[in-house]
């Protein structure tokens, strides 16, 4: 064959192969496709967004990571409300800041897992600082509450393959989140709601904040758990979550 002249089939090969590059490249970096095989399949490190249930049971979770006027009344909120059953994430400065309120979230029976200690993407980092990160905010969680933590929520649930392989080598469990109330948005108590209560489906993990600096939660909280309710659901801890059922590791639209 002449040089310069390209064969056909092999022209089109290539392009299948550019094509077939790209769209990975895409899919990977959605929140959808960050994660990788559940537990039990190939053993690859992964993130948990919910669980495969038929079970009318969800997980609500709480990230704390400032301030410590939206808390307390959260607790109050679902002490009123007879909650006996929900996760805190909590980070390591406001832990030693507010060690009285964390210690409540642990009297009262919640289930505590690490938010990190600064507040920064982990994927922008070392592996070692991953690591020395976890371990400070885990330092100060159990010197406050009694606590060592199994379940992890990355600042801002940024992590790659790259983190939760380093988070697993320590002995985590990475929680995110099927259902994202975006009350740290403060979109509006109705909107918050409605969020939630509309796209919670059963094995659900539901994303809120009770940090000061979701304004609107402690608003929309008695509605959210009201209104769940009222569709038969029963509220569980992740630990309690991951125990009924299968795990998914891809956000349900």
């Amino acid at each position: 064959m002449p040089s310069g002249r390209k064969h056909p089939s092999l022209s089109r090969a290539l392009i299948a192969a550019v094509s077939a590059a790209c769209f990975f490249a895409l899919s990977v970096s959605s929140p959808e496709a960050r994660t990788q095989s559940s537990p039990g399949g190939s053993g690859k490190p992964s993130a948990i967004y919910k669980v495969d249930t038929d079970k009318k049971i969800v997980a609500l979770t709480f990230d704390i990571s400032w301030g410590n006027k939206v808390p307390e009344p959260v607790l109050d909120i679902l002490r009123k409300e007879n909650v006996t059953k929900a996760t805190f994430f909590l980070s390591g400065p406001w832990t030693l800041r507010h060690p009285k309120i964390a210690k409540r979230i642990q009297t009262m029976g919640y289930e505590i897992g690490n938010h990190g200690n600064l507040h920064k993407d982990f994927s922008n980092y070392p592996d070692s600082w991953i690591r020395e990160q976890v371990a400070q905010s885990q330092k100060a969680i159990q010197q406050t509450t009694g606590v060592r933590t199994t379940l992890i929520r990355t600042p801002n649930g940024d992590f790659n393959p790259r983190v939760l392989r380093t988070l697993q080598g320590m002995g985590y469990k990475v929680i995110q989140w099927n259902t994202d109330s975006l009350d740290w948005k403060n979109p509006g108590v109705d909107n918050i709601v409605h969020r939630v209560v509309t796209r919670a489906v059963p094995g659900d993990i539901i994303l809120m904040h009770a940090s000061d600096s979701s304004k609107q939660i402690t608003q929309a909280l008695p509605q959210i758990l009201h209104q769940l309710r009222s569709k038969g659901y029963q509220f569980v801890t992740v630990s309690e979550l991951l125990s009924n059922a299968k795990v998914s590791t891809k956000v349900q639209q």
